[in-house]
């Protein structure tokens, strides 16, 4: 017996492999040998392994949303969709209609300076479709106003609503910001009121936002270039923060304003079910990530699909699922390869910009001024 011991941990431990395909990537890292050249380093990711390797094929996903969002293809309209751009019947639209390109996210991105990437993406109309929360829209239009500044995760919650300081992470905002919004925004909300009795407005989450957006004039909101290059934003829930709480105020002094949901949900599902492609790129989760994913249900879905988020799926959450959840559903096609990226998003966002919408800005940007 004690001869057969050895040859039983030798079998165990050195049990023969079966062979691997020889097309399969080979792990390998960047070598700072070469000098730092982040292209190369980012490139690198691919091989790295664990979450780099996802950052890689994410980026390999959305180039391939962008390479076909480049190809002119004939396009049936049909009803649904936004006014201006036509009704019925079919029509060469354009190099932009190959895949339309939906992106949402959560409204803390914006609190943050992901803010930036996301405004770089609307400026140079990269994207087709935007969803977001109340708080991804009003955040964006206040620092307009007032600045969000760098704090701590660890200041107490306390101290800080003594001093009228709100906390989003280790971000604070001064209440003061909120109070320049609300002195900003309630006489369009007058306005608002005033063209729906006058003029018949029929007014939507979408439409207002786009109001907004032209009304803010200011070249750092994300929602001034979505209003400049008619880029549709949706918003089912907008009344779930500080654009909430000004509705409410306002509706005592000047009642009467009506948002329609029911229209802005067949708009947004018609962007996908008259698309001839779609990519999703889904930051965060909750709301945003749900209703992009639903909306391409509609079509029987997504053909490319990026999510970024820390979630994870033992608790049945949407947010945590896996995009294979979603396939179970029809909201990413069957034959589709998605993509996750388990991080955060702030880390995560800016360098896959980089890599792809920035990396092929040239051709983005020549075709949407043709």
């Amino acid at each position: 017996m004690a001869d057969l011991a050895p040859s039983l941990a030798r079998e165990a431990v050195l049990k023969e492999s079966t062979a691997l395909p020889t097309d399969m990537l080979r792990i390998r890292g960047y070598d700072f040998n070469a000098g730092v050249d982040y292209h190369a380093l980012l490139q690198s990711f691919l091989t790295t392994g664990f979450q780099a390797s996802s950052f890689g094929l994410a980026v390999q996903e959305i180039n391939k949303m962008i390479e076909k969002r480049l190809e002119p293809v004939e396009e049936e309209k049909g009803e649904g969709e936004e006014e201006g751009e036509g009704e019925g019947g079919s029509h060469v639209s354009g190099a932009r209609s190959g895949c339309t390109i939906f992106l949402g996210y959560t409204s803390n991105l914006i609190s943050s300076g992901v803010r930036e990437s996301i405004r770089y993406l609307a400026q140079h109309k990269m994207v087709d479709v935007i969803v977001t929360t109340a708080g991804g829209v009003e955040e964006d239009l206040i620092k307009c106003m007032a600045p969000t500044y760098l704090g701590d995760f660890n200041l107490p919650g306390k101290e800080l609503r003594q001093r009228g300081i709100n906390r989003i992470g280790n971000l604070l905002v001064p209440n003061d910001n909120y109070c320049k919004f609300e002195d900003w925004l309630m006489p369009i909300l007058d306005q608002m009121v005033q063209e729906q009795k006058t003029e018949g407005v029929h007014w939507t989450p979408s439409k207002m936002i786009h109001r907004l957006g032209k009304e803010i004039n200011n070249p750092e909101s994300v929602y001034y270039w979505a209003y400049k290059n008619d880029i549709p934003v949706f918003s089912p829930a907008l009344t779930d923060g500080s654009l909430g709480d000004m509705i409410y105020f306002h509706s005592y002094k000047n009642p009467g304003l009506v948002l329609d949901i029911v229209e802005d949900i067949r708009r947004l599902n018609s962007k996908a079910v008259f698309a001839k492609r779609t990519g999703m790129i889904i930051l965060g989760g909750g709301l945003v990530k749900h209703h992009v994913c639903n909306a391409n249900l509609m079509r029987n879905g997504a053909d490319y699909s990026v999510f970024v988020n820390t979630g994870q799926e033992f608790d049945g959450s949407d947010s945590g699922a896996r995009p294979d959840e979603a396939v179970s559903w029809g909201k990413i096609r069957m034959d589709a390869k998605p993509v996750k990226v388990y991080g955060d998003v702030t880390l995560v966002f800016p360098l896959l910009v980089a890599e792809t919408f920035a990396h092929q800005a040239d051709k983005l940007i020549a075709e949407k001024n043709e």
